[in-house]
């Protein structure tokens, strides 16, 4: 069993190793695949795993003992599912994997332009709170998120996951999704931009 991973820098840039897959048979890792790459590298693979690396219909039909492609993203649309369909060939993918790291990274990206505490460690090492006047010292003033309401559009794992942090911040939270869920505070787009003081994106970038 020939397994080829085609873009692994993106997920393990280093801080892990490839050891519990090597262990299923021989694999070979590559830390980015260039269109002009694939043919040569993947033509002996039976199980391919790619995060971005897209796999086109004519990449697939060239690829004579391909047998499995696990897309490690949550979503597909890396892989035309057509041409594997025809080939009989199952595409999976992680739809959880990223949920709670993607709500964390929301909130510290929230945080940053709430608090600005990285603005406010450049001003401390450029000697601005030595010279201040006052012990107290901060650059900018701190928006409390308590009370404060959230717009979230989009409401799948990790619209969920964010809507979870936001209370707990005691944040008030407004959502609009394509498939309203029940107790969710769900409202029209329009709605929700004129009541909400944040909006977070948690849908897909389709038309």
């Amino acid at each position: 069993m020939r397994i080829v991973v085609l873009d692994g820098y993106t997920l393990n840039p280093g801080d892990l190793d490839w050891s519990s897959l090597r262990a299923l048979g021989p694999c070979e890792v590559f830390d980015r695949t260039r269109r002009e790459e694939l043919p040569a590298r993947a033509h002996a693979a039976e199980i391919i795993l790619t995060n971005k690396t897209i796999l086109s219909a004519n990449s697939i039909i060239a690829l004579p003992h391909l047998k499995y492609i696990g897309v490690l993203a949550t979503g597909t649309n890396v892989v035309d599912l057509a041409a594997a369909r025809a080939r009989k060939i199952p595409v999976t993918n992680v739809p959880a994997y990223g949920t709670r790291s993607v709500a964390q990274a929301t909130f510290a990206l929230l945080l940053e332009l709430t608090n600005q505490a990285g603005h406010h460690a450049q001003t401390v090492r450029a000697g601005r709170w030595a010279k201040n006047p006052d012990w107290c010292y901060w650059d900018s003033p701190l928006l409390e998120l308590d009370g404060l309401t959230l717009g979230i559009v989009g409401y799948g794992r990790i619209g969920r996951a964010v809507a979870d942090i936001a209370r707990a911040f005691g944040m008030k939270t407004l959502v609009h999704s394509r498939t309203p869920v029940a107790d969710a505070g769900n409202v029209s787009l329009n709605e929700l931009l004129a009541n909400s003081d944040i909006v977070s994106l948690h849908c897909p970038l389709t038309p």
